[in-house]
């Protein structure tokens, strides 16, 4: 059954908003719109939860058993236990924290970690300052030209045994191209090596099967998965146990708050049980009932790609006809997310601004991913222009995003 896109879209409160609705959004990859199961829980929480959840009054027993029920219900999506799901203000802070504990980890051994020059900065620049640590830091370089990261480049800087965490993303927010995350885990492994994935770029397009992965870490965002503002970080048990706690010291034996120094908002961690709510939503919709809630969110995982593959495909198809641009990354939609970033005979800014005038919501710049686009030697001056999209995105909006493009460019 393809996606019902009617029904998807009904999930959104932005789609009837008088203000969102006058434009088709295609900055998706800086943070989807939230869906109703979300808006009603953090509407709920502020309205009758806001006391210390867990406290002996009714409102903190329903706001505390709330928080759980998201720790739950994300853990058992993505095939992970409970407690190996910690909650934090954004991935960049999550990342923080966690490459603190890492560098407590490596100090005083004879260690080098693996970087890559595709990532987002926060899954690059906090590895790269532990060599302050005398920890080397060894770079996995894209192809200048397509992006590409090659595993057979990764296999030589493990070769000598001394790399003990590689960090790498999913798929870049600029690059799109989309890392076969369990080989290279496994790789890693095999040489003796931790993995930490960023998946902020692929999991708004389907929430993974992490355990499938085989990755130690795996972070992405909340607010880009169709939820509130916060960072959630998955680290595999063995791994959280053995690096130092980021905690106070009495929290340290619990998984989920050994890399929580500071708790993030409750309101919002309760609400994120609404992205389950609404995975169960498009599982409901489309498939016959399956108990198990890892298996619902494959299937939903997999419905997404698929819609998302045929709405991007005749957006790339134009871009890649042009000869006034160069598009970033891999023009096949089956082996990329559909966040595409292109970068103009032009300045990008200027483009996004007319854009706008035209009724499309899209922005442009370096996005934080300022390594990967000046190995492909783009102009950062003029940056990139940034069209991202994801499920609920139309067919429709597309096709009035390349007019409006026809129109500018």
């Amino acid at each position: 059954m393809p996606l019902d896109l009617d029904f998807v879209r009904a999930q959104f409160p932005a789609f009837a908003s008088p203000v969102l609705s006058t434009h088709a959004f295609f900055e998706n990859a800086g943070g989807s719109y939230p869906c109703r199961q979300v808006v009603d829980r953090l509407t709920r929480f502020y309205t009758d939860r806001k006391v210390q959840p867990g406290s002996p009054q009714p409102a903190g027993q329903l706001g505390g058993a709330e928080m759980d029920e998201a720790r739950d219900r994300l853990s058992a999506m993505m095939g992970v236990d409970h407690d190996e799901v910690s909650f934090g203000p954004s991935t960049s802070a999550n990342t923080f924290v966690l490459a603190n504990a890492v560098r407590v980890w490596l100090r005083g051994k004879s260690a080098s970690i693996v970087v890559t020059n595709q990532d987002h900065e926060a899954n690059s620049g906090v590895w790269r300052r532990l060599a302050d640590e005398g920890i080397e830091v060894r770079e996995w370089q894209i192809d200048p030209v397509t992006g590409h990261l090659d595993p057979a480049d990764l296999a030589v800087l493990l070769a000598d045994g001394r790399v003990r965490l590689v960090a790498f993303p999913h798929c870049s927010n600029v690059v799109a191209e989309i890392n076969d995350v369990a080989g290279i885990c496994a790789m890693a492994r095999a040489a003796g090596a931790r993995t930490v994935v960023d998946g902020v770029s692929y999991a708004p397009h389907g929430f993974p099967d992490v355990r499938g992965l085989g990755c130690d870490v795996y972070l992405f965002s909340a607010y880009k998965t169709y939820g509130p503002h916060l960072g959630i970080m998955v680290i595999a048990r063995d791994f959280g146990m053995e690096m130092p706690a980021q905690c106070h010291y009495f929290n340290a034996d619990t998984l989920y708050k050994r890399f929580t120094p500071a708790g993030p908002d409750h309101a919002q961690i309760a609400a994120s049980a609404g992205m389950a709510d609404y995975v169960d939503a498009l599982h409901a919709r489309h498939f016959a009932a399956e108990a198990d809630a890892a298996a619902r969110n494959r299937a939903v995982h997999d419905l997404m790609r698929a819609a998302e593959i045929e709405t991007v495909a005749p957006l790339m198809d134009y871009l890649a006809a042009r000869n006034d641009l160069r598009l970033i990354g891999p023009r096949d939609p089956a082996v990329r997310a559909p966040t595409v970033a292109v970068a103009l005979d032009r300045d990008a800014v200027p483009v996004s601004e007319e854009l706008a005038t035209h009724g499309i919501g899209c922005w442009a710049g370096d996005f934080y991913a300022v390594r990967p686009l000046q190995a492909m030697g783009v102009d950062m001056a003029r940056g990139v222009l940034r069209l991202s999209l994801t499920h609920y995105t139309s067919a429709g909006d597309v096709t009035r995003l390349i007019g409006a493009l026809d129109r500018i460019l």
